[in-house]
């Protein structure tokens, strides 16, 4: 049976704050049409597109990224924040009319700036996916701590091969205990790319990895003009095998 491929983008919009200091919904709208549609995307996850503080208010036009992107806006009433966010937390995802959604949760994680997961099982073709999207503490006993959280979600819902995309605030290329079998569960690889700053990108923060080995491909971090100055991070795409 031939192996499915999902392509697959992340990108924290830092609030719509770009790197010359002005806030620009449009921006980062424009951004997104001009430097991430053309790719016909099969998952978009983005991270701090709500307000950061309560009621976590919304920023951009949805429904104008989804017609764009030709992707769906998956947030009903229940998985978002609250009735004037778009999101969780200020994560977002959409997906394409292919992957229906099955079933939903929201996570949240522990720390003293509340963070969360968005967990999404679909099926690509005949294969059950779980699709999990997050932005992570910029401490790593948290991070590790929040890892452990998403760990044992997992392991109460049915097993499928999961695909963990998001800000993971993860400098080191070698990931340390957050990534640990041990720890999560379940062994969750992928290429690495440096995406911050933007403007030069050194640090690895943003990942896209699966639990199915070696089934993550042509990862790379996408620079256009437009989507250097319009965020802090460089969006993260890279196609994910479904075997």
């Amino acid at each position: 049976m031939q192996a499915k491929q999902l392509r697959c983008a992340t990108w924290n919009v830092h609030r719509a704050k770009g790197r010359d200091g002005r806030v620009d919904p449009h921006r980062v709208v424009d951004a997104i049409d001009q430097g991430l549609a053309p790719l016909y995307m099969d998952i978009l996850a983005l991270q701090e597109a709500d307000g950061e503080c309560r009621p976590h208010a919304r920023i951009f036009d949805m429904q104008d990224i989804a017609a764009r992107t030709g992707l769906e806006y998956i947030h009903d009433p229940a998985m978002r924040w609250g009735s004037d966010s778009d999101g969780f937390l200020g994560t977002i995802l959409f997906l394409a009319p292919s992957l229906p959604r099955l079933h939903a949760d929201l996570i949240d994680l522990p720390g003293h700036c509340h963070r969360g997961a968005i967990a999404v099982e679909t099926r690509c073709g005949n294969r059950p996916v779980r699709i999990v999207s997050t932005h992570l503490s910029l401490s790593q006993p948290l991070r590790i701590i929040q890892m452990r959280v998403i760990g044992q979600y997992l392991r109460r819902r049915p097993q499928m091969q999961t695909i963990l995309l998001g800000d993971l605030n993860e400098w080191r290329h070698w990931g340390g205990l957050m990534f640990n079998r041990r720890l999560v569960g379940t062994a969750l690889r992928g290429p690495v790319r440096p995406t911050f700053p933007s403007t030069r990108p050194l640090l690895p923060l943003d990942r896209i990895m699966t639990d199915a080995p070696g089934e993550v491909h042509q990862m790379r971090a996408v620079k256009t003009p437009k989507i250097a100055v319009a965020s802090d991070h460089l969006p993260l795409e890279a196609i994910v095998t479904v075997p």
